[in-house]
């Protein structure tokens, strides 16, 4: 009976074993290096989230202007229909995950432009709610993260700890090989061997490098010697960085892929 009885101890403690690493192998598998099918879901969840805010916001639009609007006005209608395009071309920004300071103030300039034209005192009950409903939107960008204006990125910047930013992101990708191993994991996980073919690093030297993304929690390793994967934090910071390149070097690259092109068609 105790033998029994110690056999079904050893078979549950393996079973839990087992699920354990099923959870660490699942963790790890939300992590994995090729990030492309996560981001594509990402994406689709953001996309239907935006929807469903933007069509909110547009019965918001909707139903604040005809509430609020000055009923006995012969302009009423036209200026509704000035005030509800201005609004829901400012809310719709929102389906492209981040607006623009100047796309902002070309919106506010217009409110306040049409303000200047309006010919009766009672126009100023309209234009109220119109650059309520504006504010909020306003609001609603910077809570989600989209929007955020230069005098608030300049005290976010002010607040800034360099010490954490240096080591935490910018020194473990202040190095070809390890931008090289970054890129790589971005497409699929690689084993040491193959990421020592990669960089021609060999080692302790490729070992110095791997060591120094896995501190800052860039990359991880599925087991002791398992393959190397990005995470969230390094795909992330990858996409950052190569949005900003790409961003500051646009014409540049246009210029290059032009005479590539030329050079080709020769």
């Amino acid at each position: 009976m105790t033998i029994m009885k110690n056999d079904l101890q050893e078979e549950v403690a393996s079973i839990k074993s087992e699920i354990s690493e099923m959870r660490k192998d699942l963790n790890r598998f939300i992590e994995r290096s090729n990030q492309q099918h996560v981001e594509s879901v990402l994406e689709g969840c953001r996309s239907n989230f935006s929807e469903i805010i933007v069509g909110y916001a547009t019965g918001e639009i909707e139903d604040g202007l005809e509430k609020k609007m000055v009923k006995d006005c012969h302009m009423r209608e036209a200026c509704k229909s000035l005030f509800s395009d201005l609004l829901k071309r400012n809310i719709s920004q929102i389906k492209d995950g981040k607006v623009s300071e100047e796309s902002i103030d070309k919106a506010r300039s217009k409110i306040n432009m049409l303000r200047e034209k309006a010919q009766y005192d009672q126009c100023g009950n309209c234009f109220s709610e119109a650059s309520r409903i504006f504010d909020k939107q306003i609001d609603l960008m910077r809570s989600l993260n989209i929007y955020r204006e230069s005098s608030e990125l300049k005290e976010v910047i002010s607040v800034l700890n360099e010490e954490s930013i240096v080591d935490d992101m910018l020194d473990p990708l202040s190095n070809r090989q390890r931008m090289q191993i970054m890129k790589a994991l971005a497409a699929e996980t690689k084993t040491f061997s193959a990421l020592s073919t990669l960089t021609s690093l060999r080692g302790g030297n490729l070992l110095f490098h791997l060591q120094k993304l896995l501190n800052c929690g860039m990359i991880m390793q599925r087991n002791e010697r398992g393959d190397y994967m990005i995470t969230e934090k390094g795909y992330k910071t990858l996409k950052g960085v190569t949005e900003t390149y790409l961003e500051l070097n646009s014409e540049k690259m246009i210029t290059s892929t032009a005479k590539i092109s030329q050079i080709t068609n020769a």
